[in-house]
C-alpha cells in the first residue's frame, strides 16, 4: 500500500493535478524512501523552450480566415520566398487569384469526368504551380479577392453555390451541355471573387498577369514535388492517391532517408519548403507546437505508474498531449509511414512552409512552419513540428531542384 501511495502521489504532482504543499512534500519524502524516480532522460517539463539554429527569410504571416485555401496560402508564401532568395523586394502574392482560377478549372474538369473528382475549397501546390505557370499571378492589391461585403475570407457560400451549379449541369437536363454553363459558372466566381485582371498598373507600370509573372524571376520547370511512399516504386513518379490533388499532379517517390535529407540539405543551403502535411492529429496544437509523441504503455516514461493506477488507453493519451513538454516521441519508419496512410490515419489536411530549424532543451530537433492561421497564436503564426511529426504526417513537399541533393537528382534523372 505505501509503494502504491508513493506512486500515485509523484504521478498526480507530475501530471498537474490540485495537490496542496504537504500532499507534495510527502510524496517526495516516501518517493526517497522507496528509492523510485523516473528516468531523468525520458522525464517531462513545464513547457517547451526553444533554440533557433537556422531561419531562411519568409514573408509576413497571412490569413486564410474561414476558408479552406491553405495550399495557396501556403504555396505562395512558399514562392514569395523563393523570390526574395533571388533578391527580390519582399511581396504579396494574390491568393485569391490562384484560387480563383483553380475554381474556374475544377468546375470544368468536374464536369468533364462526371462529377468524378473531388470539388470542394481544398486544392493542392500543384494548382499553386500550374496557374503561375499557365495564367501568371498579380499582386495582392490588385486582387484581394473580397467581393461579398467580408473583410476576412470566407467561403462557405461560395463553396456551396458552386458545388450546387455543376452538380445540376453533370445532370445533363438539356441532354447536352450548353453554350452558357462556363460563362454562368465563371459569373459566380467573378461575383465573389472580383473579375480576374487582364492588364493592371501596378507601382506605376503597366502588367497583365503573365508579363507580372515574368518580373518574379520564378520558372515552375524547377521545381518538383517529392513524397515518401512504398505503394509505387522508388525513384518514379506517381500522382498522390488524395481527394485534393483533382488535377492528378505527380510527385516524385523516394525513401524515407533520402526524403529526410532534403528537408535538412534545403534548409541549410538557404530554400524554404511548400509542406502538405496531416494537421488532424492530436499532437498538432493549436498552441503552436506539432509532436509525435509515444503513447502506448509500455513505452511511456513512468510506465509503471500507468499499469498502479489502471489508466485505460485513452486516459493515457489525453494525458500525454495535455502535457506542455517535450516528451518521448515515435521513431518514425517507412512502414510507419505507408500505414498510416493506407489506414487513413495519415490524410491530406493542411498546406504550410518549413523555413527554418530550432531544438528543444533536450536536444530533439524542430522544424520551423509558417502557417496561414493569422498571428494570434502562441508564437505570433509560427509552430515548430517535431523531426518525428514531420516525417511521419508530410503528404509531399515542394522544392527547387537545387534544395535537393545531387545524387538524388540523378537517381531520378533530373
Amino acid at each position: 500500500m505505501q509503494a502504491r501511495l508513493a506512486l500515485f502521489l509523484i504521478y498526480n504532482s507530475l501530471y498537474g493535478y490540485n495537490m496542496n504543499k504537504f500532499l507534495v512534500t510527502a510524496a517526495i519524502s516516501v518517493c526517497a524512501a522507496f528509492a523510485w524516480a523516473a528516468p531523468a532522460d525520458t522525464a517531462a517539463v513545464d513547457t517547451f523552450r526553444f533554440t533557433i539554429t537556422k531561419s531562411n527569410p519568409i514573408t509576413p504571416v497571412r490569413n486564410q480566415a474561414n476558408t479552406g485555401t491553405c495550399w495557396s496560402f501556403s504555396g505562395l508564401a512558399f514562392f514569395e520566398s523563393e523570390m526574395i532568395r533571388f533578391g527580390k523586394p519582399e511581396t504579396d502574392l494574390s491568393e485569391m487569384f490562384v484560387v480563383h482560377h483553380s475554381y474556374n478549372d475544377k468546375a470544368d474538369k468536374f464536369v468533364r469526368t462526371n462529377g468524378m473528382i473531388n470539388f470542394a475549397q481544398g486544392g493542392s501546390f500543384h494548382d499553386v504551380m500550374y496557374v503561375l505557370k499557365n495564367y501568371g499571378i498579380v499582386p495582392e492589391t490588385v486582387k484581394p479577392g473580397l467581393n461579398y461585403g467580408e473583410e476576412r475570407h470566407n467561403h462557405s457560400e461560395l463553396e456551396r453555390v458552386a458545388r450546387s451549379f455543376v452538380d445540376v449541369i453533370i445532370q445533363n437536363p438539356n441532354r447536352k451541355l450548353s453554350t452558357a454553363w462556363k460563362k454562368a459558372f465563371h459569373g459566380i466566381t467573378d461575383a465573389y471573387l472580383g473579375e480576374l485582371p487582364r492588364e493592371f498598373t501596378y507601382e506605376g507600370k503597366q502588367y497583365s498577369p503573365k508579363s507580372y509573372m515574368q518580373t518574379t524571376g520564378l520558372n515552375m520547370d524547377d521545381y518538383v514535388s517529392l513524397t515518401s511512399f512504398t505503394h509505387h516504386p522508388f525513384y518514379s513518379s506517381f500522382a498522390i492517391e488524395i481527394p485534393d490533388n483533382w488535377r492528378w499532379g505527380e510527385s516524385y517517390n523516394i525513401p524515407l532517408d533520402d526524403f529526410a535529407r532534403v528537408f535538412d540539405y534545403a534548409i541549410r543551403k538557404g530554400f524554404t519548403i511548400a509542406w502538405g502535411s496531416d494537421v488532424s492529429e492530436k499532437g498538432f496544437s493549436r498552441n503552436g507546437v506539432a509532436i509525435n509523441p509515444v503513447v502506448k504503455k509500455e513505452d511511456l516514461p513512468g510506465s509503471d505508474q500507468a499499469k498502479w493506477l489502471g489508466l485505460t488507453q485513452k486516459e493515457i493519451e489525453e494525458k500525454i498531449y495535455k502535457s506542455e513538454g517535450p516528451r518521448p516521441e515515435i521513431k518514425v519508419t517507412q512502414e510507419i509511414r505507408q500505414q498510416g496512410f493506407d489506414n487513413y490515419q495519415t490524410t491530406d489536411d493542411h498546406g504550410m512552409q518549413i523555413y527554418g530549424t530550432a531544438t528543444d532543451q533536450n536536444g530533439t530537433k524542430y522544424y520551423l512552419v509558417k502557417n496561414s492561421w493569422g498571428t494570434e497564436s502562441k508564437y505570433k503564426g509560427t509552430w515548430y513540428a517535431s523531426e518525428s511529426f514531420v516525417l511521419h504526417k508530410t503528404i509531399n513537399i515542394i522544392v527547387h531542384r537545387d534544395a535537393v541533393p545531387n545524387d538524388i537528382l540523378k537517381k531520378l534523372k533530373l
